[in-house]
């Protein structure tokens, strides 16, 4: 499982022309799930991302999460995060885990985040998404 976390100010998401989910701050999620992950580490990933300290607090230290900051999650699903580049110039992504258990990790994922009161919004699982994000700081986390 990987993820790539950016704090964003506005971060919006197409698909085929028509606006599928769009938030105005917190964060923006790329999701990967990779063969044989457990669904256990969902729930790491849950606390991790809820409880990350990248938001800055009233002395400009990075020291509150998305949910002291009253953000928005926008979780986009993203099987390139486990491309293996180490041979060659195209990516292998063999390590990414079948289609129908990817999904319904990433919307099990989505509903977790949701259970802890907070807006989270999703992509089109395996759709061509059209993204465009506004970034703050920039902050980006990989995990």
């Amino acid at each position: 499982m990987k993820a790539v976390i950016q704090r964003v100010k506005k971060t919006s998401l197409h698909v085929d022309g028509e606006l599928i989910s769009e938030i105005n701050f917190g964060l923006a999620v790329y999701f990967c799930v990779e063969k044989d992950d457990e669904e256990s580490l969902l729930d790491h990933y849950k606390y991790k991302i809820l409880n990350m300290r990248i938001f800055e607090d009233e002395n400009g230290k990075m020291n509150k999460s998305v949910l002291d900051v009253n953000g928005e999650i926008l979780l986009i699903s993203q099987f390139t995060l486990c491309a293996d580049c180490s041979h060659g110039h195209r990516p292998s992504f063999f390590g990414a885990e079948k289609p129908d258990r990817a999904n319904e990790m990433y919307l099990k994922f989505a509903d977790m985040l949701r259970s802890e009161n907070i807006v989270v919004k999703t992509g089109v699982f395996g759709a061509d998404m059209k993204i465009t994000q506004e970034n703050d700081g920039p902050v980006t986390i990989i995990l």
